[in-house]
């Protein structure tokens, strides 16, 4: 990898075509160090510095002034990075303001419901949401993270595409180009479960978990518990990613369990981003409404219900658990095999519930249309109601008001009482929205990237009752709460997107 690097150093000494090779190289050596060279060494000369030097100087500072600081910076960069950019035809100054009215609607509503306001730590909330405007802008503002974050998402597609090799060896060539969801979509669903099997038995889902887990921790002054969690939903999903603290659960605060239940709820898990991707769908949009989600779910989670116990985990960042000797693979082959046992579980359980949930909404528009057939009421169906019911959530978004308002409603009222898969599945091959504008469309890929559906409660109940049967009782008493703060944490990147495109 070091020959490969300084060859294309050579090469491309004149331009920028280095640049890739040397962040590969940079990121493998990186990981293959930390196997040898704990990252301690580093760390801790950090953590000593910052214990004895910034830590006495803002303890000095009494606590509102530091939140009322805290408060004026990120207001100050929310307005500053919204507007001060030029306009574009995708983004008016207009267009932004509505963005980041629907913003502060959301926070302000979830402030307004919270289980109890005078225990809410705005330290967390207000850190949250700065953490995750700036990745927004680092993401849709900055040419360095567009770059990044697109080539994350190429790297992903790309990966995703050599599942089509074997596709066309287990069916034909006509068969993957038929566009068939069968052909396109689950074998490479199939192909990265399996994939990512294969990294966890390397360490490589362990070691970035943990690190980013770290940030959050220290950042955001949660739980090592609710840390872990929240940073590994994105690679593991709802569920899933608990048994990392499966160790811990039986003692988890409610706070701490509703705010493991909204992670989940709030993002997707890597085994379905390859398929929303081979749908048509936007990597770039997927990878970093992911990012932006998990600070989002830690803030309105702790602004809907608030810590009120003293959590076990609160000031340490809990060990990951690791797989037991009878669980843990033999070698790289048999964590291959393990992992397409999963895909294909998992790939199945998709099938079945798109097809289950499309058949039960022909029934329900079946029904429905011969009912309006009575009133006169032409093309009644859920679309139609769940519509306008979701009417003023997609005004609030800043989706534009040109028709689009009606069409995205839908979508998110689809997601939710059906799943994301079902949405985007309409987004991508439903004629009626290939009209809608790129700031529409742009969005609504941002507002449905999330696991925030009724069908998905039953999972995570079912989940952690299993890994903790002693909290059943707790698990079902904030379901509905972390699905209600997971859907809307979805949907302020959503609005965060909508201040901050600009084509």
């Amino acid at each position: 990898m070091t020959g490969w690097w300084i060859a294309g150093l050579i090469l491309h000494r004149y331009d920028l075509g280095w640049l890739v090779p040397f962040l590969v190289w940079l990121g493998l050596s990186i990981r293959l160090l930390t196997l040898h060279f704990p990252t301690e060494l580093v760390t801790k000369p950090i953590g000593h510095l910052w214990a004895e030097n910034i830590t006495p100087t803002s303890n000095h500072i009494p606590q509102s002034t530091r939140l009322a600081i805290l408060s004026t910076l990120t207001l100050a960069v929310i307005l500053v990075g919204t507007f001060a950019s030029k306009e574009s035809a995708s983004n008016t100054r207009a267009d932004r303001a509505v963005s980041l009215f629907g913003l502060i609607v959301f926070v302000g509503v979830f402030w307004a419901t919270s289980r109890d306001r005078s225990k809410i730590n705005w330290h967390t909330v207000i850190t949250g949401i700065l953490i995750q405007f700036l990745l927004g802008l680092f993401v849709l503002r900055t040419r360095a993270g567009y770059d990044i974050f697109n080539f994350l998402g190429s790297l992903a597609r790309d990966l995703l595409g050599y599942a089509g090799d074997a596709t066309v060896f287990l069916t034909s060539k006509t068969a993957l180009d038929s566009g068939w969801f069968l052909v396109t979509v689950v074998p490479p669903m199939i192909f990265f479960v399996s994939f990512v099997h294969l990294l966890h038995y390397w360490g490589w889902v362990q070691w970035l978990v943990r690190k980013l887990a770290t940030i959050f921790f220290h950042l955001m002054g949660i739980s090592g518990a609710e840390a872990a969690v929240a940073a590994a939903s994105p690679f593991l999903g709802q569920g899933e990613s608990a048994v990392l603290v499966r160790a811990f659960l039986p003692l988890l605060t409610r706070a701490e369990l509703h705010q493991i239940m909204t992670s989940g709820f709030a993002t997707i898990a890597g085994s379905v981003l390859s398929g929303y991707i081979a749908l048509g769908l936007s990597p770039l949009a997927l990878v970093s409404s992911c990012a932006m989600s998990i600070p989002a779910s830690i803030a309105i989670s702790k602004l809907r219900y608030p810590e009120s116990e003293e959590p076990l985990t609160r000031g340490s960042l809990v060990r990951i658990a690791e797989d037991s000797e009878n669980e843990r693979p033999f070698n790289s082959l048999h964590a291959l095999a393990n992992g397409s046992w999963a895909g294909i579980k998992i790939a199945g359980m998709v099938v079945a519930s798109v097809l289950c949930i499309l058949a039960l909404l022909g029934l329900a528009n079946g029904l429905l249309g011969w009912w309006g057939s009575y009133l006169d009421i032409d093309d009644l169906n859920i679309q139609l109601i769940i519509g306008y019911i979701f009417y003023p959530i997609a005004f609030l978004l800043g989706v534009e008001r040109n028709g689009d308002l009606l069409k995205v409603a839908q979508l998110i009222g689809m997601k939710i009482v059906a799943n994301e898969f079902v949405a985007y599945g309409e987004l991508t091959h439903n004629p009626k929205y290939g009209s809608i504008s790129p700031r529409s469309r742009l969005i609504a890929t941002y507002a449905l990237c999330g696991f925030g559906n009724i069908s998905a409660v039953g999972i995570q109940i079912g989940v952690l009752s299993r890994l903790a049967p002693g909290r059943a009782s707790a698990v079902a008493e904030v379901a509905i709460s972390a699905l209600v703060s997971g859907i809307f944490s979805t949907l302020t990147s959503a609005s965060i997107a909508g201040m901050l495109m600009v084509d």
